[in-house]
């Protein structure tokens, strides 16, 4: 908890505090996170380094660690290795076609985006996907929270690359549909990645709208790199001097 809501300090100190051996490894691994997080690839490869080399979940954190290096082909085949390895899951599918949009090869990003999406309406129905666009004859769709099963899916990172490919060949109305078909949650569960592009693809109908929550996620810790960038292009664009 501390890890995702940005407080890497307290993070640190509390894995210091853990002196169970049979934990040793689930530390040194969420000690490597905490470096990922902050951009210290070379520490965390080092705190890696220390880890099983047979455990599956370093050589995925290795992965992620060569996306980060910009070293996109390398993180692809280290996550196909692994999904070779462990059989399907949506969280390396992701990775796959979150490395394909790095290299620009967006035809096999959404077909790994479609997989995902397909197997979580499939074997998710209760994730009501699609619920907003269909509009449920002008009532709002019930939200189905931040559950453990939602991340599982990974459907929210697979419509927000979706929206993202789109918006990048600026289809802005595919963009918008992608985060309209997201499985329903209220605005005060958005995560950041969701309400910057939710943000980002209302700007054109509600402009206000927009840069209320672009400011708002520059007040959180940690937020989207790209939120400060998009918000004095934003600021331009409209004239908001």
């Amino acid at each position: 908890t501390l890890l995702k809501s940005g407080n890497y300090e307290e993070a640190s100190q509390v894995c210091t505090t853990v002196e169970n051996s049979e934990y040793t490894e689930r530390v040194m691994l969420l000690q490597a996170a905490i470096a990922y997080e902050q951009d210290e690839v070379q520490l965390a490869r080092s705190i890696l380094d220390q880890c099983n080399p047979l455990a599956e979940e370093k050589q995925v954190f290795e992965g992620a660690l060569f996306w980060k290096e910009k070293r996109h082909a390398e993180a692809m085949k280290m996550f196909n290795d692994v999904m070779q390895s462990m059989g399907y899951h949506a969280d390396l599918a992701y990775n796959i076609a979150l490395c394909n949009y790095s290299m620009k090869q967006y035809g096999p990003a959404l077909k790994h985006i479609a997989e995902i999406i397909e197997r979580g309406v499939r074997d998710h129905p209760e994730l009501s996907v699609g619920a907003l666009s269909e509009g449920n004859g002008g009532l709002a769709a019930r939200s189905v929270g931040n559950t453990g099963v939602l991340k599982e899916t990974a459907l929210i990172e697979a419509f927000n690359l979706k929206a993202a490919i789109e918006y990048m060949m600026k289809n802005f109305e595919a963009s918008k549909d992608a985060l309209d078909d997201m499985p329903p949650r209220d605005e005060t569960e958005l995560d950041a990645v969701t309400l910057h592009n939710h943000a980002l693809v209302e700007m054109e109908a509600k402009p206000t709208e927009g840069f209320r929550k672009l400011n708002f996620l520059l007040s959180q810790h940690p937020s989207p790199p790209e939120t400060f960038v998009n918000l004095l292009l934003l600021y331009c664009k409209y004239s908001y001097f």
